[in-house]
């Protein structure tokens, strides 16, 4: 098993993206990025904390690559609008990738790279690729959050 962190705007709709994927084994929505300890909800909400939203995805590596994961990473939000994703505004939105070894950390550079060559999209990609560091779990209510509430995907208008 391995693990991989991603921050691509409200952690809701980029969690239930990634717990569809075949060979994810389990999500955690939480806060990473930041210089306070043991963040709340409500201490990121302020935008003071330095936290991004983000999914700590757990997958076995046999059924699913930490490529295909950055492929639906890159598909499941904007990448070019900083700190910031549909109506949600803040540092807390931002796009990011936390790395956990030279292996993501390589990966992910290639990917982002490659989507820039791509031309898929006609702004710049904003999205940090920053090592890992620590990850506090979100309160309960937020962890699965839309699936709880039979929903598949945030709304955004």
């Amino acid at each position: 098993m391995d693990k991989a962190i991603f921050a691509a705007g409200c952690f809701w709709g980029v969690e239930a993206a990634f717990r569809a994927v075949p060979g994810v084994l389990g999500t955690t929505v939480g806060y990473t990025g930041g210089s306070f300890p043991n963040p709340t909800y409500h201490d990121v909400c302020t935008g003071r904390t330095g936290h991004a939203e983000a999914v700590e995805v757990e997958f076995d590596p046999a059924r699913v690559t930490y490529p295909e994961l950055l492929r639906v990473f890159w598909e499941s939000h904007d990448p070019t609008t900083l700190n910031r994703q549909g109506p949600d505004v803040g540092t807390q939105y931002r796009s990011a990738i936390f790395f956990r070894d030279p292996e993501q950390q390589a990966a992910a550079l290639a990917s982002k790279q490659q989507l820039e060559r791509s031309g898929a999209h006609r702004r710049p990609i904003v999205t940090e690729i920053v090592p890992a560091s620590a990850f506090y779990r979100a309160e309960e209510y937020h962890q699965q959050y839309l699936e709880k509430r039979g929903q598949a995907s945030c709304r955004i208008p």
